[in-house]
């Protein structure tokens, strides 16, 4: 067997689910990451995570006056929390359940296997 032979067949082997969640509220976001975790090792896979990355800030600068006044401005910013949660090794049960997850309104979950 050749070195790459090798290579395949460990990836084969490894399967690996990746979880990237995101919210505006950190709080939402900690404890959807919490079921999360609660039901993957609730059904025996190894979890990596969650790793905080870093928060994503969007800024809009919008003028209060319509015509003269350019010094007076509103600034607002949003800010885009995220986390990342590997699963190595899942069971057929790990992803049946994550699958029937029921998450808060306002978080966005990107399942990638």
């Amino acid at each position: 067997m050749s070195k790459q032979d090798k290579i395949k067949e460990t990836q084969e082997e490894k399967q690996k689910i990746r979880i990237k969640i995101r919210a505006y509220d950190h709080k939402i976001i900690d404890q959807s990451v919490r079921t999360i975790l609660d039901t993957a090792t609730r059904t025996g896979a190894q979890i990596c995570g969650p790793i905080p990355l870093p928060v994503e800030k969007k800024k809009y600068t919008v003028l209060n006056s319509t015509f003269v006044h350019k010094n007076a401005r509103d600034q607002y910013e949003m800010r885009i929390h995220k986390r990342l949660i590997d699963i190595i090794e899942p069971t057929a049960a790990t992803i049946e359940a994550l699958t029937n997850l029921n998450l808060p309104a306002g978080v966005d979950v990107e399942i990638k296997m």
